[in-house]
């Protein structure tokens, strides 16, 4: 059974920087494409990220403005994403997802 495991959420104030990390257990990351998804306090889910699996291109949403960026290592099967900038509006719980695979998801809380 595929699994996720997302780490580096936490409180940080307006303005500050976290980076997340994904790990997997029986899955190669380099072999999907990997996206970061976010959801709300009380709202529905949110595509955040996604990294290409071919060329490793990236897009994001737009809300995210240049404050993202997702990679993948794929020496430790792992993809991250870089978050600057962050905004109270940031607040969410993070997943990672790999096709209809998804961590348990760690929490971002922008907050001065």
């Amino acid at each position: 059974e595929v699994q996720l495991v997302e780490s580096g959420g936490g409180l940080v104030q307006p303005g500050g920087s976290l980076r997340l990390s994904c790990a997997a257990s029986d899955l190669t990351f380099a072999s999907y494409n990997n996206a970061w998804v976010r959801q709300a306090p009380g709202k529905g889910l949110e595509w955040v990220s996604e990294i290409n699996r071919d060329d490793g291109s990236t897009t994001y949403a737009g809300s995210w403005n240049g404050r993202a960026s997702i990679s993948r290592d794929n020496a430790k099967n792992t993809v991250y994403l870089q978050m600057n900038n962050l905004k109270p509006e940031d607040t969410a719980v993070y997943f990672c997802n790999v096709r209809d695979a998804w961590g348990q998801g760690t929490q971002v809380t922008v907050s001065s």
